[in-house]
């Protein structure tokens, strides 16, 4: 072999080893985007957990944010009511005017039917409770429950607008009670 033939081969054994190399620096920054990336999209809680030493009663940050509200199943028979932020606030009394942020859903179809929330931003509503002006389902539903908290209310149809409207599912935050 000649000096010729050595040196061709050398530079074509270097020069496959350079793509080779540059083929795994691009599949380990591909890796190490893929892991990133996977860690940012796990899904984050809408609701911060309450904390005993909290001194706010609104529910703090946690009620700052509109909820997401999944889908039930099957069909309702009786008020269903679910604690999904604890309030530190005074208990809801019969006939005291609350303010509350909602979000309506179709219980079984997911599809939001009202809301007080638009962009991301709340408009809060005022009423007086369990006197007859709202649904039986929140008449029934809020009072007792704390100022502060975001509450589930699993509405079935006879409690809330009738079959028409079916079974309704609610997510809302009590902001205040007077």
């Amino acid at each position: 072999m000649s000096d010729k033939t050595i040196s061709t081969s050398k530079r074509r054994g270097q020069a496959i080893a350079g793509v080779l190399s540059g083929v795994l620096v691009f599949a380990v920054l591909v890796a190490v985007f893929v892991m990133v990336r996977n860690e940012d999209d796990e899904p984050v809680s809408t609701a911060a957990p309450a904390t005993a030493a909290s001194a706010d009663p609104a529910g703090g940050d946690a009620l700052t944010r509109e909820p997401e509200v999944p889908t039930g199943t099957g069909a309702l028979s009786d008020l269903a009511i679910k604690e999904l932020v604890p309030g530190t606030g005074a208990e809801v009394k019969t006939g005291q005017t609350v303010s509350v942020n909602y979000k309506l859903i179709g219980y079984t179809s997911g599809t939001v039917i009202d809301s007080s929330w638009s962009n991301g931003k709340s408009t809060p509503i005022s009423f007086p409770i369990g006197v007859g002006q709202l649904i039986q389902g929140w008449d029934k539903g809020i009072p007792g429950q704390k100022v502060g908290s975001r509450i589930q209310l699993d509405v079935p149809a006879a409690l809330a607008y009738g079959p028409e409207r079916g079974d309704l599912r609610f997510v809302i935050d009590i902001l205040s009670a007077e």
